[in-house]
């Protein structure tokens, strides 16, 4: 099975690593980051080799996540996108991206490994 790499972002630092280690502990790579605006530096970055994109929406500093997933699907229309919130669920069906997937906290780890992208 191929690596599969996912570009995680998060602002709360704990929740962060409970999330890289559950996608770590499943096979992923991952690229895990504390800022929407550090997200959006490796998705425009050369070799950025992102298969998938894991985003809280609300962050302390702009961008929101909506506009990092826009912009991964900017870089790749196919671009698997998982938005990961305490707030702003209702938000989805309007500020989305289409075709991606929405999960609410409090989640299981089982729940974001079965929503994250896998090898096609």
């Amino acid at each position: 099975m191929e690596t599969v790499t996912i570009l995680l972002a998060d602002d709360e630092a704990m929740l962060l690593l409970d999330f890289e280690n559950a996608l770590t502990d499943a096979g992923f790579l991952v690229r895990a980051v504390t800022s929407s605006g550090k997200a959006v530096e490796i998705l425009k970055s050369p070799n950025s080799a992102s298969d998938g994109v894991v985003t809280d929406i609300r962050f302390g500093e702009l961008p929101h996540g909506w506009e990092v997933a826009r912009i991964a699907r900017e870089i790749d229309p196919d671009m698997p996108i998982v938005y990961i919130s305490g707030h702003g669920a209702a938000d989805w069906p309007s500020r989305g991206v289409p075709n991606s997937i929405m999960i609410e906290k409090p989640f299981t780890s089982a729940q974001l490994v079965t929503a994250a992208p896998s090898s096609g």
